[in-house]
């Protein structure tokens, strides 16, 4: 019999196999994962984590092309701005000495560089007074010998911290970001303990062992450490994709391991023999999850279609994790629960997180009514959801104490210096042009200054005369540069009117002369970011739809679970807009992506359970009934714990961009639990004529129906 099983079902044997071999060596196993860890855990250490979201911009945007030359040829791309208020001459000129010589900063610029500052202000050329002096301030220009997110420059503006004096403050995007890695380090590990704990806690309610969670925890900590060291071959990741990617891949592949367990319990009553029902458990579990995992893994992998690359950093990353979170779950997770299996059973308790035996009776005995209600509903989140004002500035998702946050204010309260733009022309533009340029620029609605370096020489000056290192500050790899200082924000409506302006002026003196800077490549990203959101969410919705449609060969279904967890990211888009709350871009892009592809899960696990009841000759009714009943459980131990993954990050986070990712993700597994619990059943229930007519054996085959293998409830409960 197992022969001809074998020779019927090549797959499934083979599969059986891989399983006994897990199960019967599973010291092997856990010493091999074990050993893992070690590649692992350096992989981990050495990977790059980018803290600039800009620098994944396309780089043959003309702000990315200006940044690159910046960067190359004017050793520019990466500065500071020290802003000194009431400083005698000769402590501030100590002071500058002092940080010119901490590694990485390649120069301090002031006044002292070009001319004597004993020379009374009211003496200087309008130009140098103007740029280098504010009513009550002077300002240092900070050139740093690497870019700005990379390792050199944040040690460098650290070290440079420690060095201002009282009445000095740092800004500018270089000390910003690296204010975003202390912030990130600090709070980094109270992330995952929140995580963690969190989770436990509902796992504890959950599950009837005390032991278990503890297990899921140590099962999950294998795929999680694997992922993070498999990101060395990536080369970096950002510190979005570091800070989500453990509470993340924590919430979404805890469904597996609620799967395995639940399956190994229902073998164990059908055999004696431990290590026999583990081995079936492993391949029902890998059989089960393999179309949930799917769907997640496209919906993360959407997310690499944005043109902005952080899509595929995060996508690539979050994809990888959910991969190997099946390959533990199949292969160390059994070794766990078989090496300490007397000591769960010792420790059992009652499991609190109930099933939902009078609700599934409620929604099943009003389908109409309830499904009339949500339709109502749905209409004002599905208007308010377009409209949940979004914003782009990145400074605004960072505290505003920071060091950063606090000296670039300064420099806007000081200077009008809200946003710098560089102005790159060709080096042939004569200086009479250059400063027709300029005067040009200067008329703009909000420039409060434009200005080349030559400019602010005084009358007859030979440029020839200036240091090497002055000199590349006006003209260099064939570029003349311009820097025009800004009173709008970065992300407003009027710093994007004021660029289009600026450009068609710049054009029109040199049709091959650039805007760069925080405020142009800020305007790409906005631009970007529009397309990317219609980009991704359609990927996704294809990839997800196609795999159902594969999975249950059905035209109906798709539509039916992909409607269904839309809905819930409608309604929790449309939130924000009632509540008057503005949510960071990228926030937008991601939850739409990691909502359908994490909790589509729910959807799939009710429909396959609704359509084996009706195989098994219930009507639609009770087969709702059922499958309402006692996936509802299952789907209450998945669904609280990502929300109680992700809702602790929301909490304490004190950085904007990850507490409203965190807060949209944890509230989206709420509500699509909700939609799955309530609402699809009574979908289920009413359509299921249209089901029947298209979809392939929705009822089965005949002759066959009784060989089918089935979920057992209690493998739901």
């Amino acid at each position: 019999r197992a022969a001809k099983q074998c020779i019927l079902r090549k797959d499934w044997c083979f599969l059986e196999r891989i399983a006994q071999g897990i199960v019967r060596r599973r010291e092997l196993v856990l010493a091999a994962a074990i050993l893992l860890l070690i590649p692992a855990l350096l992989g981990a250490a050495a990977t790059r984590i980018n803290y600039d979201i800009l620098t994944y911009l396309p780089p043959e945007l003309d702000s990315m092309l200006g940044e690159a030359a910046l960067e190359n040829d004017f050793n520019l791309a990466s500065t500071g701005m020290v802003t000194v208020e009431g400083m005698p001459l000769g402590e501030m000129l100590e002071m500058k000495a002092e940080m010119e010589q901490v590694e990485g900063v390649e120069q301090v610029f002031w006044l002292s560089d070009i001319i004597d500052p004993a020379i009374p202000r009211e003496m200087l050329p309008e130009g140098i007074r103007q740029a280098m002096y504010g009513e009550n301030a002077t300002l240092m220009l900070v050139r740093f010998s690497e870019p700005s997110a990379s390792k050199s420059t944040m040690d460098a503006v650290a070290k440079l911290k420690g060095l201002l004096k009282e009445h000095s403050f740092f800004g500018g995007m270089s000390v910003i970001l690296q204010d975003t890695k202390a912030l990130v380090d600090k709070e980094m590990p109270l992330y995952i303990l929140c995580a963690v704990g969190a989770s436990l806690l509902i796992l504890f309610l959950a599950m009837e062992s005390t032991l278990v969670p503890v297990l899921f925890m140590l099962g999950l900590l294998f795929p999680i450490l694997y992922n993070f060291g498999t990101n060395y071959f990536l080369g970096q990741i950002s510190y979005i994709t570091q800070a989500l990617s453990t509470v993340l891949q924590l919430g979404v592949t805890m469904d597996f391991s609620i799967f395995l367990l639940h399956r190994y319990e229902e073998e164990k009553q059908r055999s004696s023999d431990k290590e026999q029902a583990m081995a079936r458990a492993i391949v029902n579990t890998f059989s089960s999850v393999t179309a949930s995992s799917l769907t997640t893994i496209a919906g993360f992998l959407a997310l690499c279609t944005m043109r902005l690359t952080l899509g595929r950093d995060i996508g690539i990353v979050m994809a990888k994790g959910v991969a190997l979170g099946v390959i533990c779950t199949i292969t160390v997770l059994p070794s766990l629960i078989l090496t300490f299996d007397r000591a769960v059973e010792k420790h059992r308790h009652r499991a609190v997180i109930p099933q939902l035996r009078r609700t599934s009776q409620f929604v099943t005995r009003h389908p109409g009514p309830i499904l009339a209600v949500f339709l109502a509903v749905m209409v004002p989140f599905t208007l308010a959801q377009s409209k949940t004002g979004v914003y782009y500035t990145l400074f605004d998702s960072l505290p505003q104490d920071l060091t950063g946050i606090v000296g670039t204010n300064k420099l806007k309260e000081d200077f009008g210096m809200t946003t710098s733009h560089f102005i790159l022309v060709d080096e042939a533009m004569g200086g009479e042009e250059l400063e027709a340029l300029c005067r040009d620029l200067e008329n703009v609605e909000g420039i409060t200054q434009a200005v080349s370096v030559s400019g602010l020489l005084p009358s007859g000056f030979d440029f020839g005369m200036l240091p090497e290192d002055i000199a590349q500050l006006a003209q260099s790899g064939g570029k003349k540069l311009i820097l025009a200082n800004s009173a709008y924000k970065s992300g407003t409506g009027e710093l994007t009117a004021q660029l289009e302006e600026m450009d068609a002026l710049i054009k029109a003196a040199d049709p091959a002369g650039v805007i760069t800077g925080e405020g142009a490549m800020t305007k790409d990203l906005i631009e970007i970011a529009d397309i990317d959101f219609a980009n991704v969410s359609a990927a996704s919705i294809a990839a997800v739809f196609l795999i159902i449609l594969l999975s249950f060969r059905s035209l109906s279904i798709p539509v039916l679970l992909v409607a269904s967890i839309e809905s819930a990211i409608f309604i929790n888009m449309g939130i924000p807009y009632f509540t008057g709350t503005k949510l960071p871009f990228i926030a937008s892009i991601v939850i739409g992506t990691v909502q359908l592809g994490a909790t589509v899960d729910y959807a799939i696990l009710m429909a396959t359970r609704f359509r084996e009841e009706r195989q098994r000759g219930l009507g639609p009714r009770e087969a709702a009934q059922v499958a309402c009943r006692y996936c509802s459980q299952s789907i209450l131990s998945s669904g609280l714990t990502f929300f109680a993954a992700t809702i602790g990050v929301s909490a304490i986070s004190r950085m904007e961009l990850l507490k409203s990712i965190c807060l949209l993700i944890s509230r989206g597994a709420l509500i699509s639990m909700f939609v799955i619990i309530v609402i699809l059943p009574c979908l289920l229930q009413l359509i299921d004529p249209l089901i029947r007519h298209t979809t392939l054996h929705w009822m089965g085959r005949p002759q066959k129906a009784e060989k089918q293998p089935t979920i057992e409830r209690k493998e739901l409960a």
